[in-house]
């Protein structure tokens, strides 16, 4: 179990996923609503159709011959992990693919399909952290604008002492809701893996 928890987290879409969200909870500035399982909870059932074709070729290709006996437990081992290559392959930036390849004092492979998992894993890492934290900051930047607006509101009215997230927090959720938010932040993070 904990290493299917770890396979969650590190060759799969969850990283970027649960990043965005987590920075769309915190530029709303709702510390608790949705509340954290939520978040995971949609962050998972995201990961699942995102990863869909991965693994369904996962399960065409590896599991099902594997269980009619037509793959031996090491043949079914290599086709998944050869689909799950592609996948974290396609989503990986060159950059970082060259760092981890640097790191690990190896020689360049011939082509990108002969990295090794275990450069390919780490550098996958670095770029989905990379491309959550880049949407996250994106998400970020207009609700900060709001603050600052709130903010300088206050201050200009002599309303020193008063929080601005009193007045900031409502007019975040409202313009959120008005441009369906949610829909937006989903459409934006699955069509980053296409």
């Amino acid at each position: 179990m904990a290493f299917l928890s770890a396979a969650l987290v590190s060759i799969t879409a969850f990283t970027r996923i649960v990043i965005v969200l987590s920075f769309v909870k915190r530029s709303l500035t709702t510390q608790e609503i949705p509340p954290n399982p939520v978040i995971i909870g949609l962050a998972f059932f995201l990961t699942a159709f995102v990863m869909g074709p991965t693994l369904d070729s996962i399960h065409e290709h590896a599991i099902a011959p594997y269980l009619s006996e037509e793959l031996t437990g090491g043949q079914a081992i290599t086709v998944a992990s050869n689909e799950l290559h592609g996948f974290m392959l396609y989503q990986t930036r060159k950059s970082d693919l060259a760092v981890m390849i640097n790191l690990a004092d190896v020689d360049f492979p011939e082509t990108a399909y002969d990295t090794p998992m275990r450069i390919l894993i780490p550098a996958f890492m670095i770029s989905e952290i990379k491309t959550g934290f880049i949407m996250g900051f994106c998400i970020y930047v207009p609700f900060l604008l709001i603050d600052l607006v709130v903010s300088s509101v206050l201050m200009s009215l002599g309303m020193m002492m008063m929080p601005p997230v009193i007045i900031s927090t409502p007019c975040k959720l409202m313009l959120f809701v008005l441009v369906d938010g949610w829909d937006l932040v989903i459409g934006s993070l699955l069509k980053s893996f296409s």
